[in-house]
């Protein structure tokens, strides 16, 4: 097997769900977010394992997410967070796959293609409160509603919107949030005011379910299953007040979030270099003395940003080296000093959990270094990256 390798702890993964179930009222239902490979952990093995600790719904970004899903064998509902397009409609219904819909011209055309196969699809009214994305205006989300439950062939699953700034503590976030709130709640009170049903409502992503109190009857998990916070890059003002925010400190900081992937790869190759050589492309890191080079076989194309060059450092044993150079494609160097203990073919961690024993970088720490969020180093690390299901 190739050295670099993606462990993907799925027992860190089971933990993680029970965490948050334990923050929410016991009649709220759970969908996890598995699109984009469950953010770069394998969404097959995700649902399986998600759906085993009592996550009823699962959401993909996409109809061929959902088909591969179904092939695989998964049952349990599917939603398709994205708008499909018009050709996606037999195979979303064949599929049994819940699609947002937000016009009234995909209703019309969902329920014509429903017709003529003789089956119903359960669907997803997305409200546009604020995101400013996808979704309906609020104002007229009761007359599609209305145009869902007349169809014979469309069944109004459920009705949702998305939180914008849901993971911020900033003053005019908060109050932003709280429009959106206010607005979402006085829409279902107003179809539901038609006579329509609405079996699912649900608005609370990751960053919500610790912010907010109203949880409605169903979150959408997703960072938070995967071992982070979307909040602790944001949270760095504690002077605010909110009458909805979530402030018991107690409930905000005990989920014991375990992350679920670790990156690792190893020494493949070592060189010593003298005072003033250069280390890879361009020539832009030149060593300040004699020292040892480490090549590790893992680059960008991988999935380890090019951005990192010459400021992340990675574990090898107990200690932390400093990449130099650029990062290559497919091949990065490390300065491992002048008398080094790092031995050819020996492991070397990129992030993953810590222990006790072990301090290893988070994706949350690579991201910061890179300038990104640790959602895209996750789901960039690249499908030749071999993954290794353990737990």
């Amino acid at each position: 097997m190739r050295p670099t390798k993606a462990i993907i702890h799925l027992d860190n993964l089971a933990h993680n769900i029970n965490e948050i179930k334990k923050k929410l009222p016991r009649d709220v239902a759970i969908c996890l977010a598995v699109k984009a490979e469950g953010y770069g952990h394998g969404a097959l093995q995700s649902s399986v394992t998600a759906i085993r600790n009592g996550v009823t719904h699962l959401a993909v970004a996409s109809v061929q997410e959902g088909i591969e899903l179904r092939n695989a064998g998964i049952i349990a509902p599917i939603i398709c967070l994205s708008i499909p397009n018009l050709d996606e409609a037999k195979t979303i219904i064949e599929n049994n796959i819940s699609p947002i819909i937000a016009d009234e011209e995909f209703i019309t055309h969902l329920e014509m293609i429903a017709s003529s196969l003789n089956k119903k699809c359960k669907v997803h009214l997305k409200i546009d409160t604020g995101m400013a994305r996808i979704g309906c205006a609020p104002l007229d989300a009761p007359y599609l509603a209305k145009k869902i439950q007349n169809s014979p062939f469309l069944h109004l699953e459920g009705v949702a919107t998305h939180f914008a700034v849901s993971d911020s503590k900033r003053c005019e976030d908060i109050a932003f949030t709280n429009r959106q709130l206010a607005l979402f709640k006085e829409t279902i009170e107003k179809i539901k005011s038609c006579s329509i049903g609405i079996p699912l409502v649900h608005a609370v992503a990751s960053g919500a379910i610790i912010t907010q109190n109203e949880m409605f009857n169903m979150v959408r998990v997703g960072l938070l299953a995967y071992g982070y916070s979307p909040l602790e890059s944001s949270f760095e003002d504690d002077s605010f007040e909110n009458s909805n925010y979530n402030d018991n400190e107690d409930n905000r900081t005990s989920l014991n979030l375990k992350p679920v992937m670790e990156l690792l790869t190893h020494v493949v190759f070592i060189k010593k270099i003298k005072k003033g050589d250069s280390v890879s492309y361009g020539r832009t890191w030149v060593s300040e003395k004699d020292t040892y080079i480490a090549t590790l076989p893992i680059g960008y194309a991988d999935g380890l940003p090019r951005s990192l060059s010459s400021k992340l450092k990675v574990r090898i044993g107990s200690s932390f080296y400093p990449i130099v150079g650029r990062i290559c494609m497919d091949q990065c160097m490390l300065d491992i000093g002048v008398e080094p203990t790092v031995k050819r073919w020996d492991e070397v961690c990129i992030f993953g959990p810590s222990t006790s024993e072990v301090k290893n970088n988070s994706a949350k720490d690579v991201a910061k270094i890179a300038g990104t969020i640790c959602y895209e180093i996750t789901s960039n690390i690249n499908k030749r990256v071999p993954r290794i299901y353990e737990g």
